[in-house]
């Protein structure tokens, strides 16, 4: 009897095509994926290199040495001022010069005092950086405010032409700005040796007004839809939810607006000739002339101390101002 033959084909199993993923490559690609659901964003030197040992070492060398330049060279301008202040004449024509006085004198500057008569140029000045705060203040304020929230026509350009006069180089409108003061038009006020000849141009300033504008925007609307619900005037809504809001930033203005003031010298020097009512800058260069050296640079550093109190005890709200506002949500 014939063999019969099984011509039953039997399936085979079909090759397994997929690579095994090595366990190491796969921990690492969970790791790089959980860091990207963090919200970790791709930089130079990734996270992990910075964790290593060799990355944090390098790391604070190219940090550490970036600081210390940085802070060689806007610090020791006012070093070299005050030690030379300290110097003799002699000492300070002396090549090479020297880092460190060899006879500290401390007297020069109680006759830098006496000589360029500090005290009233400083009682001047800080004179005229009040009312230019409070100009600045109220012009800058309301103009942002009514830009930000009440949208008047035209408002966008009107902004668009407030900025467009920060391209403009200052020195180009100095003589249409000396001839208004001289004799403001339809009034015809003479303002030379006035403090409102340094006011009036400090107010409207289209910087102050965008920084204060992009601070309203932030400010959300139902706040102030609230407020119009129970019938509160716009002007009662600026002095009573606006302005308590809006504190870093009204700080940021009032800093550079007396800044601007304490050391503008070529408007100053224009339209304050009289020498009993010339600020700080313009009274130093003023008596340049018939001092010492080492006297101008005494005189130098006690315009320099107001500046340098304000910084130190306002560099957060700088900070602050300029970051508040910038994203709103």
């Amino acid at each position: 009897m014939a063999n019969t033959v099984d011509m039953t084909v039997h399936p085979q199993p079909a090759e397994d095509t997929r690579k095994e993923t090595p366990p190491a490559a796969h921990r690492r690609r969970r790791r790089s994926r959980a860091a990207w659901a963090d919200g970790h964003s791709r930089t130079i030197v990734s996270p992990l290199e910075l964790k290593s040992r060799w990355g944090k070492r390098i790391y604070w060398t190219v940090l550490v040495a970036v600081l210390t330049v940085f802070t060689f060279v806007f610090v020791f301008p006012l070093y070299w001022m005050v030690t030379g202040a300290m110097k003799s004449g002699e000492e300070i024509a002396q090549m090479p010069p020297t880092l460190w006085p060899k006879d500290p004198d401390f007297s020069v500057f109680a006759d830098a005092w006496e000589l360029f008569d500090v005290g009233l140029l400083l009682k001047n000045t800080l004179f005229y950086a009040v009312g230019a705060w409070l100009f600045a203040l109220a012009v800058d304020v309301t103009a942002a405010y009514a830009l930000s929230k009440l949208r008047p026509m035209f408002g966008n350009v009107i902004l668009g032409a407030m900025l467009a006069t920060l391209m403009i180089p200052p020195i180009v409108v100095m003589i249409p700005a000396y001839i208004t003061v001289t004799d403001v038009p339809i009034f015809g006020w003479h303002l030379l040796n006035t403090p409102w000849a340094i006011w009036f141009p400090v107010a409207a300033n289209g910087f102050n007004i965008f920084l204060l504008k992009r601070f309203f925007d932030s400010i959300p609307d139902e706040i102030l839809e609230a407020a119009e619900i129970d019938g509160v005037p716009p002007w009662r809504v600026l002095v009573s939810i606006i302005l308590p809001i809006s504190r870093p930033i009204l700080g940021v203005v009032s800093i550079f607006t007396i800044v601007l003031v304490f050391k503008d010298f070529v408007w100053p020097l224009l339209v304050l000739p009289d020498s009993d009512k010339m600020t700080i800058s313009v009274g130093l260069s003023q008596t340049a002339g018939q001092v010492t050296q080492n006297q101008i640079m005494a005189g130098l550093v006690m315009a320099s101390i107001p500046m340098i109190i304000v910084f130190f005890f306002f560099q957060r709200s700088i900070m602050a101002g300029l970051t508040a506002g910038s994203l709103k949500g």
